[in-house]
């Protein structure tokens, strides 16, 4: 049985040759991209590969779309952004899972190994899980950025990880990206206070997708909210061992995340104005 593979991309024709070899041993791969002005769908088209093209309307709804417009080739399927690249075991895993005929699960959560200045951050960046594996009948997304899933079956967790370089296009681009994501997370937060009161009980749950979504719940109300997130990525999970690069990392989150406290703080004050 085979896999089919889904890429999103927004201007990657650096990044996508090297996502493509590491996933060249599938027969289905589709590209999903926003509207690229550089050499994306050429490459993707010289490979093989499936094009589809629409706006970007944030992740959730992107995602959502592809998963009820795009007709994949195979049962199960595996998500990778442009900069991020398959490895060989993990491949072995998946395809493992995608052969057994009495596979009950419908998703599997997945880590990834990021790296930044050529070194993987294991402290300061951790494999969180997040769902890459599925079936796409069973699987849909919430939120503009960082989205939630609901999956409708039962989940799993894989033991081998991808790779992730989330740097690979320079520190200007970074800054790029994540000034358009605290925008999308700053909209998110003023919601979530509206429609998502925190739930205790999740904080220690012992499945970690749920635990770590309500501990994002609560960050999101905490004081010195930037100083918190450093502290917690460079002290409690031990990002000093990673070294300069684990010590860059979580100045760069701690500036994302007070992106996202002024962008809410804006959002406030305009709808303050507006009901004046």
């Amino acid at each position: 049985m085979g896999i089919s593979i889904f890429i999103q991309t927004l201007n990657e024709e650096d990044n996508l040759p090297g996502l493509i070899e590491s996933v060249r041993w599938s027969d289905d791969i589709v590209v999903l991209d926003s509207l690229s002005t550089d050499r994306t769908k050429e490459i993707a088209e010289a490979h093989g590969c499936r094009w589809f093209s629409r706006e970007y309307d944030g992740r959730g709804p992107h995602q959502n779309w592809a998963m009820k417009n795009i007709d994949f080739k195979y049962p199960w399927v595996f998500y990778l952004d442009a900069d991020e690249r398959m490895t060989p075991e993990l491949r072995v895993e998946i395809e493992k899972i995608a052969s057994n005929r009495e596979e009950q699960k419908v998703a599997y959560f997945c880590g990834r190994k990021n790296y930044l200045l050529g070194k993987w951050i294991k402290h300061a960046f951790p494999p969180w899980n997040i769902m890459r594996f599925f079936k796409p009948k069973h699987v849909s997304f919430a939120r503009l950025s960082n989205p939630t899933v609901e999956i409708d079956g039962e989940f799993g967790y894989l033991e081998e990880m991808f790779i992730h370089y989330n740097f690979s296009k320079g520190f200007h681009e970074w800054f790029e990206r994540h000034n358009r994501y605290s925008t999308y997370e700053a909209i998110e937060t003023v919601k979530a206070f509206k429609e998502c009161p925190i739930i205790w009980k999740d904080l220690v749950c012992r499945d970690s997708s749920v635990r770590r979504k309500e501990q994002k719940n609560l960050s999101m109300r905490l004081p010195a909210r930037a100083v918190f997130k450093f502290l917690y990525l460079y002290i409690f999970q031990r990002g000093f061992l990673d070294g300069a690069p684990g010590f860059n990392y979580c100045i760069l989150q701690m500036i994302y995340e007070y992106l996202i406290v002024i962008k809410v703080k804006e959002l406030k004050y305009r709808k303050n104005r507006m009901q004046k």
